[in-house]
């Protein structure tokens, strides 16, 4: 080994999700002409998931395969498929399913969220999720083997609409329930919550929100009040969870698992990591941030514009967000599209229908073409998609 790969700092990024993948090609790209810093990215698979375009797949849609490695092709930085099954944060050690033992100097934890199958006797055992495209998948086979019947989505948050439209327009020979405990659209303008009730009773979903899910079953759901939901296949969307890995670590976490930072996306307990995305519970003045691509993306930037700057002697700024809008699909050809203030309150302006959804194409499609202009950044920029337009933040140096 030579003086110069003796001396290189290692940085370790885990999970390539929207996050994940920004922190990583932010490095690699800034240092790839460096010889004193190396960057691995580790993920399970070694396709990109477009978890906004999941209900998609779980209808049979076909979805773009995006190549992580074929991303990261040019920047330098490496990649390693596997999946994390340890994190030792005082050995600075990850371990993964291969038995294979990865160092880091630096890392970059972001391991996002997946379905909360634990919470809900049942679930587990008898429900679909949308955790990732095999699981879309399976449920996409289940709903094109079925000739009628009674489909059901656990929980009436936004990406529980989603699904439901996407089934109901594209199987309109079942039968489809969208179960909760609130109404769907909660949150939204009153003048967008009603296009999205009016969209889903002309999909022909049924909505019953109020309601509790005790237990599911091998052919439905059992309410608290001992009602059954006799269903053909349940999806499940009720929650989210994150991995135990980082509580396991020794990290500082939350109530959720999620690893609690400083303003500069630090671990409050082990400042060499940084927590991005859906792992993070990142504390803005209007309160902790909920995971979404909106804002996982720029905390995968500015951890990766962070660790540079302390790289450089300097003290990191403090990461500062303010969402944009909350853009819902209705199915093929129609959405709704609530802005919101930066504190993620519903402003006045709403869009609806063709406009909506094509809105919420162009953002969806946003990521990938975003990752690909930061391959090409100098170092001083950095950019992300923020409502189909392009912000770019100069605080690397």
């Amino acid at each position: 080994m030579n003086a110069t790969a003796a001396r290189r700092h290692e940085v370790l990024v885990l999970g390539a999700g929207y996050a994940g993948l920004s922190a990583a090609i932010q490095l690699a790209a800034r240092t790839r002409k460096r010889g004193d810093l190396r960057v691995t990215l580790v993920n399970p698979y070694d396709t990109f998931t477009e978890r906004l375009r999941l209900h998609l797949t779980a209808t049979g849609r076909q979805t773009a395969e995006l190549s992580i490695p074929e991303l990261l092709d040019g920047t330098g930085a490496d990649f390693v498929r596997g999946w994390v099954t340890a994190v030792d944060a005082g050995a600075r050690t990850v371990r993964i399913d291969d038995d294979r033992v990865l160092r880091y100097d630096t890392l970059v934890y972001g391991l996002g969220s997946v379905a909360d199958t634990a919470a809900v006797p049942g679930v587990a055992d008898h429900a679909y999720t949308l955790d990732g495209p095999q699981d879309a998948a399976l449920l996409a086979d289940r709903l094109a083997r079925l000739d009628g019947g009674t489909v059901v989505v656990g929980g009436s948050g936004l990406t529980g609409v989603e699904a439901a439209a996407e089934i109901a327009e594209s199987h309109p020979e079942l039968q489809v329930v969208l179960l909760g405990r609130g109404e769907p659209g909660t949150g939204l303008h009153p003048k967008a919550k009603a296009y999205l009730d009016a969209a889903l009773a002309r999909l022909g979903v049924q909505v019953r929100s109020g309601v509790e899910v005790a237990e599911v079953l091998p052919d439905g759901v059992e309410l608290a009040d001992g009602t059954v939901v006799e269903a053909a296949a349940v999806l499940w969307t009720s929650g989210t969870r994150v991995p135990p890995l980082a509580a396991a670590a020794g990290l500082t976490v939350d109530e959720r698992g999620r690893v609690v930072t400083d303003g500069a996306l630090r671990s409050v307990s082990h400042p060499d990591v940084y927590a991005v995305g859906d792992a993070a519970a990142i504390r803005q003045r209007y309160g902790v941030m909920h995971g979404t691509c909106q804002g996982g993306m720029p905390t995968g930037v500015h951890a990766a514009l962070s660790i540079l700057r302390v790289l450089a002697g300097k003290e990191p700024k403090p990461f500062r967000f303010g969402y944009y809008h909350t853009p819902v699909s209705l199915g093929r050809g129609d959405a709704v599209v609530q802005f919101t203030r930066p504190d993620d309150s519903p402003r006045r302006i709403v869009l609806t229908g063709k406009r909506a959804a094509k809105y919420k194409e162009t953002v969806s499609a946003a990521p990938w073409p975003t990752f690909a202009r930061m391959k090409k950044m100098p170092a001083s920029g950095a950019v992300w998609p923020r409502g189909g337009r392009y912000t770019r933040i100069r605080n690397a140096k």
